[in-house]
């Protein structure tokens, strides 16, 4: 079978899109299928090129079997509402233009941004195949969620197309069962039309390692009880209520690591100096494959989201890494991802952005004995290898 995926995040950018992408379809590879990935140049979070690359008009390379095209693209930091729509649709156009010329059996557009999958209905109209839908985010609602924009005309019309590409896909893949339940609420498809691939953790590359002690005397965090956060510093993090927190605690022992980038880091190393913190740290992002060692010095890894009802549907990627690594989990996000919490015993929760419950559980946490934790239903159910192979089999319907 051959397989064209349209997404606009691919290594070596390490967000969780990317990341997921790339692992479903090099083990879709693995399995003897051909796949193609047409992406953009990487540049996200911070909307600049990575070293070694140019944003210019078409680069065709080969990642571990798969075939990646890439093309031209407005390019703008994860940041502002209508510059992210120029960059949005400006992929749009040249994924449709150049998909129009690559030879495939089924087509599958990711979202959040859902641009990307109204390139994949424009190529399934013209080269007569069936395409799948994959929704990782509710896109429009997430961004009024995180302020980016108010609910205002372009936002009802960006939902109207929402609704026409629910319809019109042959398939919907959805990351969260609250995805499922969401969508088929707005719209008049069927349920047996969506099926859920939640997000998982690779668990060759994230497995229980000793901590890299050089590691922490190279950061000057010896005998510190490391809180960590691994992921984007963007709008929809809340880290400015973490260190707003972190000001509030008096325990020399306790420490936080930020490692990351993204549209909000300026503003927290801001906040950070305007605080005048001495419990923070704060590194830049590191490829994929250096995250492992940080994560690795960690006490306990922190998933936070800004207090919004549409959060309650997601579940951040960071906890399946987290987890893989037998790190118990300080969770600031209500719904799916505190179910699953409580399910698995892999950690406390706060209500988001309510620094009582946030204190109270940094002290519950640091006094627990880290043995009592159990991750090892939680991996055996959530192995992304075994994810990819399910989705795999979704491709193979007619």
């Amino acid at each position: 079978m051959k397989i064209l995926f349209l997404t606009d995040n691919f290594p070596p950018e390490s967000n969780a899109p990317a990341t997921r992408t790339y692992e479903h379809c090099k083990k879709w590879v693995d399995m003897g299928e051909d796949v193609t990935v047409i992406t953009c140049f990487p540049n996200f979070p911070q909307g600049k090129v990575f070293e070694g690359y140019k944003n210019k008009l078409y680069q065709k390379e080969v990642i571990d079997g798969i075939k990646v095209i890439r093309v031209w693209s407005y390019i703008s930091a994860n940041k502002g509402f209508a510059k992210r729509v120029l960059d949005f649709m400006s992929y749009m156009l040249m994924a449709f233009f150049t998909g129009l010329f690559v030879k495939t059996d089924k087509i599958v557009a990711t979202s959040p941004q859902f641009f990307t999958a109204i390139a994949g209905r424009w190529l399934s109209f013209w080269k007569n195949k069936p395409w799948v839908m994959e929704v990782r985010d509710i896109w429009p609602e997430s961004i009024v969620a995180v302020g980016a924009s108010k609910r205002n005309k372009a936002i009802q019309f960006f939902e109207w197309l929402e609704l026409r590409m629910y319809k019109s896909a042959n398939q919907i893949i959805v990351v969260t069962d609250s995805f499922k339940r969401e969508i088929l609420k707005k719209s008049m498809v069927s349920p047996r039309k969506i099926s859920v691939i939640k997000n998982g953790a690779n668990l060759d590359l994230f497995k229980p390692i000793g901590k890299l002690e050089e590691l922490i005397e190279k950061l000057g965090l010896e005998d510190k009880f490391i809180i960590g956060y691994i992921g984007t510093h963007g709008m929809a993090h809340g880290l400015d209520f973490v260190l707003k927190s972190a000001s509030k605690i008096s325990d020399p022992s306790i420490h936080f690591l930020f490692v990351g980038s993204g549209a909000a880091k300026k503003e927290l190393l801001e906040l950070n100096e305007e605080l005048g913190l001495q419990n923070t740290t704060f590194i830049d992002a590191v490829p994929k494959v250096e995250i492992a060692k940080y994560i690795s010095i960690l006490d306990v890894g922190l998933v936070n989201l800004r207090d919004s009802e549409t959060f309650r549907s997601v579940i951040p990627s960071k906890m399946f890494e987290l987890t893989a690594m037998v790190k118990p989990l300080l969770l600031g996000v209500e719904g799916e991802s505190k179910e699953m919490l409580l399910k698995y015993k892999l950690g406390y929760s706060f209500y988001p952005e309510d620094e009582d419950q946030f204190l109270n559980a940094i002290e519950k946490i640091k006094s627990f004995d880290s043995s009592m934790w159990n991750f090892d239903q939680f991996l055996a159910d959530y192995n992304r290898e075994n994810l990819a192979i399910k989705m795999h089999a979704i491709l193979k319907e007619k």
